[in-house]
This record gives C-alpha cells, sequence and structure tokens, in this order.
C-alpha cells in the first residue's frame, strides 16, 4: 500500500494509519536505510518500555523547547499546536509511534524543524486556524513525509523530472552508492511511523539540493526560514523509496513497471530548480 500524504490524517477518503504496538514492531525495521542518521536514538525504539517526556528532554539541545505530555490541561491553552511550540512546548502524546519519530526529528534536526514551524506560525498569524494556505500545505507535506536529496548528476535529475523510474533506480543503481545521487536525511516522522509495517511501499516528498551533503540540511532549513521555498506543495518531488537501490528485497524490471506505485509523470508536471 502506498503511503498516504501525511501519517496523521490521510484525507481524501482514505483510512487513517494505525501503527503497531511496540511490542508487535520488529526491531530489524529500525535498521533500514530509512533511518540512517539516527542510530544515537536507536535506545528510544528498541527498549521494551516507552520512554517518558523527561527522557525525551534530556535529549533535546538546550535551547530547543521542551516536549510536554499533551493531555487535558495542556490543551486548555486554546493555542494551536504550532503556536504552542513557538512558545517552547511541543505537545508530545505518550506511548505514540508518531509524535516519538517527531520528537527524534527534533533533536536530530532543529534547525530545520524551528524553521518549520516559524513559516507555520508566520501563515497563522495572516489567516487564522480555520483555513490553510498552500504554503501551509505544503509545509506539513514535508514535516511529515519529506526527504533531502543530493544530486550530483544532472542526468539523473532529468530522469527523476521525467518519472522514467527504470532508469533512475535499475539502470542507474550504481549512482545511488557513488555519489551521483542519494538521500541525506530523511525528515518524515510519519514515513518513519508508516515503515513499522513491514512490506509498506512509500513515498516521500523531496527537496533536491546540489553542492556539498554535509551541509544539505542546513541550507534547505535556511531556505524554508527565508520563505523561499515551500510556497506550494507542488514545489515537493514525489519519490519511491521502495524504488532506492537496497531500499526493498524484491526489486527487479517487473517490480519498476507497477504504475501503481511508480506513477508516471502528470501532464503539464513541472518541478522547481534543486537549492
Amino acid at each position: 500500500m502506498i503511503a498516504p500524504a501525511t501519517g496523521t490524517n490521510a484525507g481524501g477518503g482514505r483510512r487513517r494509519f494505525v501503527a503497531p504496538l511496540r511490542g508487535q514492531v520488529d526491531a530489524g525495521c529500525f535498521r533500514h536505510p530509512l533511518f540512517d542518521g539516527y542510530g544515537e536514538y536507536q535506545d528510544l525504539l528498541m527498549a521494551p518500555h516507552w520512554p517518558d517526556i523527561e527522557a525525551l528532554n534530556a535529549r533535546m539541545p538546550a535551547s530547543g523547547p521542551r516536549f510536554a505530555r499533551q493531555d487535558a490541561a495542556l490543551l486548555t491553552d486554546g493555542l494551536h499546536y504550532e503556536e504552542r511550540i513557538a512558545r517552547g512546548r511541543i505537545a508530545t502524546r505518550p506511548e505514540n509511534w508518531h509524535d516519538l519519530f517527531n520528537a527524534m526529528v527534533w533533536m536530530r534536526h532543529p534547525a530545520l524543524k524551528h524553521a518549520l514551524n516559524q513559516q507555520q506560525c508566520r501563515h497563522i498569524a495572516r489567516m487564522g486556524t480555520s483555513e490553510r494556505s498552500p504554503d501551509q500545505q505544503a509545509l506539513t507535506q514535508f514535516d511529515e513525509t519529506g526527504v533531502i536529496v543530493q544530486v550530483s548528476d544532472p542526468s539523473l535529475l532529468d530522469l527523476w523530472d521525467r518519472h522514467d523510474w527504470t532508469a533512475l533506480f535499475h539502470a542507474n543503481a550504481k549512482r545511488w552508492h557513488d555519489g551521483g545521487i542519494a538521500v541525506v536525511a530523511v525528515v518524515g516522522h510519519a514515513l518513519m511511523e508508516q515503515s513499522l509495517v513491514p512490506g509498506r511501499l512509500l513515498v516521500g516528498k523531496c527537496l533536491v539540493v546540489r553542492g556539498d551533503p554535509a551541509v544539505a540540511v542546513a541550507r534547505v532549513a535556511a531556505s524554508i526560514a527565508a520563505g523561499g521555498i515551500l510556497a506550494a506543495p507542488s514545489e515537493l518531488r514525489p519519490l519511491p523509496l521502495a524504488g532506492i537501490p537496497g531500499w526493498h528485497a524484491r526489486q527487479g524490471e517487473a517490480f519498476y513497471a507497477q504504475e501503481g506505485y511508480f506513477r508516471p509523470l502528470r501532464e503539464g508536471r513541472v518541478y522547481p530548480p534543486p537549492l
């Protein structure tokens, strides 16, 4: 099944994703490349018991907001979720995979999460909470299912532009290992949550960067903070993550021919240039 646009609200008539219980999750799933970059938080995922709020806050940068248990008392402040973060509290549901993965992204990429929150609050101040602008939809999609990809070879970007998935993934499999193209960071916590179900075919919503991959996340964070990107969901490139060489057990030409997952380019769809 293809991942819906977000983990918390599939929309469009789709059923909401329900994560498995902690004791039902095979810890081997956390060794998938999707979790590369989060190795220092493996104990939060693999321990027999859920980490409490204090344990999460102990891993946060001292200058960042604090996680706060989401309960009836917290919600009486009447604030929107994003507004509450701007005041220093991240509402976090106990024993909840979605919120635990969100916490991990805050720990690993605080500048990026701050930038997303800053822009969400700017739009809320302008529009209120009853409507959502295209900017907010794009920010949310990236927050939930975002992936940052670094591309060094322009010809690979051209294949991606045309949704030539077989050529991008299968014919150029080695380029995913030699620096031609690479996933720099998975930042979408809904993707992490949905990966708990084995075999689920996930789609990332990507921002593409060129240049040094070591500073790619910082460049994305700075661009978001400046309001230069994510003005509409159409800026995000879909990437069928199971197509990445080594990310799925059964990869071959027949696998990449599944148009329900590896979808052809929609007429008129044009992607923005990389950062």
